[in-house]
């Protein structure tokens, strides 16, 4: 809501200095520094001072008015991309240096892994650097199945981009920083094909003797989402090095879990060019998913090894001897990228090509640790080009993007469209005039089949039926399937890693 104060711009200035003292967020000494400093940015000379509000807006509401008075005043377009990077810029006014974010970090880690995360994660919210509003507009609910609770999200946070903008950014190249996660992006001012980073701090910390940093996601898909990123600008490598790292992290950070894509495309994430790993503080269904039988790994009789009803392939590890773990991980990896079972389509290579790779989760459960190695393959075909085990035709309506880290462990993240193209579909199953987009006729049509839809149940059949076909996503992505087929391939697996 723009301030309509009679004094405006400049009563938001003051309205901002103060609630910000207020928040913690800056001492009252700094008041006359950040006074000037948005002053400055917000294209003025001077400013009259006043008494602040007796009612005060937060501090990101203050922060739309800053934006809103600089389109008004032509300062900036009325771009999406525009807006974040001026938005960075203020609130960088009022984020300390990484030194000292840094230094409190590691402070208040001497109390405990938990007060360190909190107090960073509070900090990146007050920034705006994670954008709340954002992220609360999302759909979320669960899905009931055989497997337990899947979670389903409907992502609206992110905006999309403006056809000016996408224009316009044709006309741009810039190699600095190399990537959406190199340590250069710290206090980057952003640019039309660049989100604002001007307020973005890392935490810097050791992992297996290297540097790595920590930071959370801007657009979080679950709570607390952290990204574990190195120094080194370099491919992923999703071997026995980051087993270790892996592990390093959850020792660093126990009250976390630490994951990460597989390393190879169609499987793995949409960042393969830089180092990184995902975690955070959040329960998914494949921690709860239950074992479905257990076995043994005859050279390492201290881990606990079993195979969890999944819709995908998943072996898990228990160990309290990360040393032990991290040898029997490479065990079961190493033997995975070389195996093929012509019965059931899983070939590790075709003409030199490799296809099989791991998605690897690590968890702390008390002094153990669990390790979940989702077994991946990324062949495509004549019949499947975008991939075998990817998600079908069948289902690409819904979710046709790579099935990565998060969807694996039972988390859909689904595309921001689906808002307006599953409410025509709710007014199709309604007789209702409808504009239903015809890739999803064929499902609303099965869908009306099977159920009575009513006003009142509308809503449940439709997300009960979104939940149903993105657990048949995860079924295309697994590897060996839940038939009979596929568990008898999955044991002649696991009996030959048992036998070695």
């Amino acid at each position: 809501m723009i301030n309509q104060k009679q004094n405006g711009i400049e009563q938001t200035i003051i309205d901002f200095v103060e609630a910000t003292v207020q928040n913690g967020m800056i001492d009252s000494i700094d008041r006359i520094y950040v006074t000037n400093r948005l002053v400055e940015l917000l294209g003025k000379e001077s400013i009259s001072m006043m008494e602040p509000s007796q009612e005060l807006p937060s501090s990101l509401n203050l922060l739309d008015e800053f934006i809103n008075y600089a389109i008004a005043e032509n300062l900036i377009e009325d771009l999406p991309s525009s807006k974040d990077v001026y938005g960075a810029k203020l609130m960088n006014i009022i984020t300390p240096f990484p030194s000292e974010i840094n230094q409190n970090f590691w402070e208040a880690y001497k109390s405990g892994p938990k007060k360190a995360t909190d107090l960073y994660y509070e900090l990146s919210k007050q920034t705006n650097y994670i954008k709340t509003r954002e992220i609360a507009q999302n759909i979320e609910y669960t899905h009931e199945t055989e497997y337990g609770e899947l979670q389903i999200t409907i992502n609206l946070s992110k905006p999309e981009k403006d056809p000016k903008e996408i224009a316009k950014a044709r006309q741009k190249t810039t190699r600095y920083p190399e990537c959406a996660l190199c340590m250069e992006n710290e206090g980057y001012e952003g640019h039309l094909t660049h989100p604002g980073r001007a307020n973005h701090r890392i935490i810097r910390m050791d992992v297996s003797g290297e540097e790595w940093g920590f930071q959370y996601s801007p657009y979080a898909y679950y709570n607390e989402h952290a990204i574990f990123l190195s120094r080194e600008h370099r491919e992923m490598n999703v071997g026995i090095q980051a087993i270790e790292n892996l592990l390093d992290i959850l020792t660093t950070l126990p009250h976390y879990f630490v994951g990460s894509n597989a390393g190879l495309p169609i499987v793995g994430g949409s960042i393969l060019s830089h180092d990184h790993y995902q975690g955070g503080r959040h329960t998914f269904p494949l921690e709860e998913a239950e074992e479905e039988y257990t076995f043994n790994l005859t050279n390492y009789p201290n881990i606990n090894a079993s195979i969890i009803k999944w819709p995908m392939s998943v072996i898990r590890l228990t160990a309290s001897d990360k040393k032990e773990l991290t040898q029997a991980a490479d065990f079961v990896m190493t033997r995975w990228e070389k195996y093929s079972d012509e019965s059931v389509g899983i070939f590790a290579e075709t003409g030199g090509t490799p296809h099989n790779a791991v998605t690897p989760i690590a968890r702390r459960k008390g002094k153990d640790f669990e390790l979940d190695l989702v077994l991946r393959n990324n062949r495509t075909s004549e019949e499947f080009p975008d991939g075998i085990f990817h998600p079908h035709p069948p289902v690409q309506h819904i979710k046709k993007e790579n099935i990565g880290l998060i969807e694996v462990m039972g988390l859909a993240i689904l595309p921001p469209r689906l808002k307006s193209e599953l409410q025509e579909v709710r007014n199709y199953l309604l007789k209702r005039a409808n504009e239903i987009d015809p890739i999803h006729l064929q499902w609303a049509d099965e869908i009306k089949e099977a159920h009575a839809v009513t006003e009142e149940t509308v809503e449940s059949i439709v997300e009960e039926a979104v939940g149903e076909v993105f657990l048949q996503v995860l079924k295309d992505a697994g590897v060996f399937k839940r038939d009979r087929a596929g568990i008898r391939a999955f044991k002649k697996f696991i009996n030959e890693l048992a036998d070695e």
